[in-house]
C-alpha cells in the first residue's frame, strides 16, 4: 500500500467507474483520500466505489453525474462537500470518442464531445473554485491527451476538445495561482482502457484492417516503447500531482506517452 500522503483529502473524480478514472480513484484512496466516484452510469459508479472501499479501507462514495450538464456537475460537487466537509481534489476525466473524417463527422456528435470534454471541465472549475479558494487549497487535474498537443486524422472533436482543455488549464492555473490551488492537465498517450480499445476498433474499421494490424502498423510505430500504457501508470502520475510535493507544478500539460512526443 502506498504511503498515505493524501490522508484526509476529499476528492471527486468524474468518469471514474472504469479506465483511467477508476485507476485514479483507487490510487487516491490508497493514499488516504476520501473519494467520490462520479459517472454517468450510476450503478457502475456504485460498484466501483464499493470495490475501491473494500480494497483500500478508504471512505468511498458514488454519485451519478452527466459531466456535461451543469446541474449534475453542481450536484456532484455539492454532494462531495456535504459528505466530506469540503473538496480538495477535482479530477475531470469523463470522456468519449468518435472517429470519422471531418466531412463524415456528425455535427451533433462533435458538439456532444466538446460539451463533455471541454465545457464539462469548465463547469466543474466554475463550481469547485469558490470552495477551494475559501479553503486556501486545491488540486485540479484535467485528463487531457497527447491529442491535446498534436493532431490525429479522424479525431476532429476529440482533438478540438483536448486542445481546448490544455488552454483552459493554463487560464485556470493563472487565475488561482495565489490561492493555494494548482491546475494541471495530464496528457497520456495510448492507454489500455475501454475508450482507447474503442478508438482502435474504429480505426480498424475505417482502415479495413484487423485490430492487431492497427496496433502493429498504426499505433506502435508512433510509440517508441511499442506498448499501451497501463491506467495505473497514469494514476500514479495523478496522485503525485495531487500531493503537497507538487505544490509548485501548475498550468502544465504533463505528458506520459511511452516516448510518442519525443520524436
Amino acid at each position: 500500500m502506498p504511503e498515505r500522503t493524501l490522508a484526509g483529502r476529499r476528492a471527486l473524480i468524474s468518469g471514474a467507474a472504469s479506465g483511467i478514472g477508476y485507476a485514479v480513484a483507487l490510487a487516491l484512496a490508497e493514499r488516504g483520500a476520501r473519494v467520490v466516484v462520479a459517472d454517468l452510469r450510476g450503478d457502475a459508479a456504485q460498484v466501483a466505489a464499493d470495490q475501491i472501499a473494500a480494497s483500500t479501507g478508504a471512505e468511498v462514495r458514488a454519485v451519478q453525474e452527466d459531466a456535461a450538464v451543469e446541474d449534475h456537475v453542481r450536484h456532484a460537487i455539492a454532494e462531495t462537500a456535504r459528505l466530506f466537509g469540503g473538496l480538495d481534489i477535482l479530477v475531470s476525466n469523463a470522456g468519449r470518442q468518435h472517429v470519422a473524417m471531418i466531412e463524415d463527422f456528425p455535427v451533433d456528435t462533435f458538439r456532444a464531445i466538446v460539451d463533455l470534454m471541454l465545457v464539462g471541465p469548465f463547469l466543474a472549475l466554475k463550481h469547485a473554485l469558490p470552495l477551494m479558494r475559501a479553503q486556501g487549497h486545491g488540486r485540479i487535474l484535467h485528463m487531457a491527451s497527447i491529442n491535446g498537443l498534436v493532431g490525429f486524422a479522424g479525431k476532429a472533436a476529440y482533438n478540438s476538445a483536448k486542445h481546448g482543455l490544455v488552454g483552459l488549464t493554463k487560464v485556470a492555473a493563472l487565475e488561482c495561482a495565489a490561492d493555494g490551488i494548482t491546475v494541471n492537465a495530464i496528457c497520456p498517450g495510448y492507454v489500455d482502457t475501454p475508450l482507447v480499445r474503442g478508438q482502435l476498433e474504429d480505426l480498424a474499421r475505417t482502415r479495413g484492417v484487423s485490430l492487431e494490424r492497427v496496433l502493429e502498423e498504426v499505433i506502435y510505430p508512433l510509440v517508441p516503447q511499442r506498448r499501451l500504457l497501463d491506467p495505473r501508470e497514469v494514476a500514479e502520475y495523478a496522485a503525485f500531482l495531487c500531493s503537497d510535493a507538487a505544490a509548485g507544478v501548475t498550468g502544465q500539460a504533463v505528458v506520459i506517452d511511452g516516448g510518442y512526443l519525443a520524436q
